[in-house]
């Protein structure tokens, strides 16, 4: 099923945007070639200062998510075959041009905490090699439907986290990581759409195998990307860095359920005419929404409740 829809990859390609015309990090950078660069940085900086601790946080736990991007390229060549490294195909295409996409975005996120001078870098740093180092498994293995269910609402919900930071840097007065924050959701933005697209024509042509890869995603709830981080140090510091998303708003349970009701809605799950474990599993998946909303509260009142937890990132900071 995955190879038929090499046509169809084809026909959304577009979605990739030209290399000529894609933005780059420096383009929301301080120009260190500048004469005036110490200004330029020293604006960036002071900028910078009005980040809160825990916005600094979710931003370090985002970006250490994006930096770990050659873990999900390979999950996603088991699923989609690049087998030469440049096989002319419109999946292989669309795996290359996305990668090199998503590696800008650890990039920048990477650069702008770098140039603030609020963060201990090299926390950051081995933060992500131990990321990369320990890999990654979006679970159902061997079940290349899940595979792309799992990117697509993935893609979703780092576009949400991403927007959301913007929002909130932007009213706490740095502008420039507000705009570095949008232009990164809005690449996935268009990532989200290409694999909800996807796995909207898989329903089409395999209803049952579909909703059947979906409801086994959501059984095992979807882990997040970056769920087997650490700094060396904390053994929970994903748990830790999710309360402090959870309680700030960038990404919260309530976000989890809007995800699940909107790709239930994009592919028509409730509409589909199914029979036996078919059936049970969309039943399961439809309940989905109203059980986030039901958790949610309850979700949130743990993570205020967490006690500060000091941050390596942030020079042991409580947070």
């Amino acid at each position: 099923m995955i190879a038929s829809l090499q046509g169809f990859v084809g026909e959304n390609i577009s979605l990739l945007a030209p290399v000529g015309d894609a933005w780059q990090p420096t383009d929301c950078l301080p120009d260190l070639t500048g004469e005036d660069w110490a200004e330029q940085l020293a604006r960036f900086r002071e900028s910078a200062l009005h980040v809160s601790d825990d916005l600094l946080v979710v931003l370090v736990g985002n970006m250490v998510t994006e930096e770990a991007l050659p873990n999900y390229s390979i999950s996603l060549e088991h699923i989609v075959k690049d087998p030469t490294g440049i096989t002319d195909t419109p999946w292989a295409h669309w795996l290359r041009g996305w990668t090199a996409e998503e590696n800008r975005h650890g990039d920048l996120l990477n650069a702008y905490l770098r140039l603030t001078g609020r963060v201990d870098m090299r926390a950051v740093e081995r933060t992500v090699h131990h990321l990369i180092r320990n890999g990654f498994t979006p679970g159902n293995e061997g079940n290349d439907y899940a595979g792309l269910i799992y990117t697509a609402f993935q893609e979703r919900a780092t576009r949400i986290s991403h927007g959301n930071v913007a929002r909130l840097a932007g009213r706490q007065g740095d502008d420039n990581l507000a705009r570095i924050c949008r232009k990164i959701a809005a690449d996935e933005t268009r990532h989200e759409t290409f694999y909800t697209r996807v796995i909207g024509e898989v329903m089409e042509r395999d209803p049952e195998g579909g909703v059947l890869a979906y409801r086994a995603v959501l059984k095992g709830l979807i882990a997040m990307p970056g769920r087997r981080m650490t700094d060396g140090r904390d053994p929970d510091l994903f748990d830790h860095f999710a309360a402090v998303t959870q309680r700030i708003g960038a990404y919260t349970a309530q976000d989890y359920g809007a995800i699940v009701a909107h790709l239930n809605e994009a592919w028509n799950v409730a509409g589909h005419s199914l029979s036996g474990k078919a059936a049970k599993a969309q039943d399961y998946i439809c309940r989905q929404p109203e059980r986030y909303v039901f958790l949610a509260e309850k979700i949130a009142e743990r993570a205020a409740e967490q006690p500060p937890t000091p941050f390596s990132w942030l020079h042991d900071r409580r947070i």
